[in-house]
């Protein structure tokens, strides 16, 4: 298929862009800065929150791949809801036969945060053109560069001892950045008119602490973790900011979020897209291996 991928030079469309090639479908990779795009496919400008610069961006695809969000925007629930609804429309105009979403884990019956209440909207706001969407709801993805994995990374590296806030006790099912790919360019293919929304996650549901304990682990490493119920999430988030790389507006947003549990309600995907996902161990040691390779071939010290 002719197949167009926004967020191309992101955490999970830098991945997806050579998976897609490799299984034979032809790539057009939209980002705001196409003369540096050194990625497989073809480059072509298109920004979402540039309504105009969407059709000349979608012009010749089959299907699409929304691939972005505005998580360190202050607005964000705003722009990725204006983003998604420019897109849907002119994914229709464009005669597109699928739009494929990454959105988020969550039950609708608990009270989401803003940033998983938003994920559902976009799904919406998405269909909201015509063109069927298929969605893969994940939760913490495990892969160097993923955003929540950085941020439990550098926790266990950066502190001999932690007092941590009460999310570390929520569950979640962490997933594999491979397997998120492998589902993805699954999903391309299912019959027509496959408009619904998939859950996808690891073998395992797992507390963000026990996440960071068995991480500890396999680095060796032997941190004190102190769980304390009344640090705010505000405080959370500055504290997320002062010991990672996370930025406290992004941190703020993660932090709401990991109040909810986020696990696999419904395993369809294993059907509908049959493989057996890696465990934790091996998601982590994949992960910690990639940067090992960025770093060494950056001359950093690993």
């Amino acid at each position: 298929m002719r197949v167009l991928v926004t967020g191309a030079t992101g955490f999970i469309g830098r991945r997806l862009a050579p998976a897609l090639e490799a299984e034979g479908h032809e790539v057009t990779a939209m980002t705001r800065h196409p003369d540096t795009y050194a990625g497989p496919g073809r480059a072509v400008f298109g920004d979402v929150q540039e309504r105009d610069s969407l059709s000349a961006a979608l012009a010749d695809a089959e299907a699409a791949y929304y691939l972005v969000h505005s998580l360190d925007s202050g607005d964000f629930v705003r722009r990725d809801a204006e983003a998604a609804t420019a897109f849907g429309s002119a994914a229709a105009d464009a005669g597109l036969s699928r739009i494929v979403y990454l959105g988020g884990l969550g039950d609708d019956a608990d009270e989401l945060s803003d940033h998983l209440r938003s994920r559902r909207q976009v799904e919406s706001l998405l269909a909201g053109g015509g063109v069927p969407v298929t969605t893969l709801r994940a939760g913490i993805v495990v892969g160097h560069g993923g955003i929540s994995w950085e941020m439990t990374r550098q926790l266990v590296e950066h502190l001999p001892a932690m007092v941590t806030p009460r999310w570390v006790s929520t569950r979640t099912q962490p997933i594999a950045v491979d397997d998120v790919i492998r589902y993805l360019v699954g999903v391309l293919t299912l019959p027509e008119g496959t408009d619904r929304a998939y859950e996808i996650g690891g073998p395992e549901v797992l507390e963000y602490v026990t996440m960071m304990r068995r991480l500890a682990e396999i680095e060796g490493r032997h941190p004190v973790i102190v769980p304390v119920p009344l640090l705010s999430p505000g405080l959370s988030a500055l504290w997320l900011a002062l010991v990672t790389d996370v930025d406290t507006r992004t941190g703020r947003s993660l932090v709401d979020s990991m109040v909810n549990e986020v696990v696999v309600r419904d395993d369809a995907i294993r059907e509908a897209v049959p493989f057996e996902p890696l465990s934790y161990e091996e998601a982590v040691l994949r992960a910690l291996a990639e940067r090992a390779r960025e770093q060494s071939a950056e001359g950093e010290p690993t």
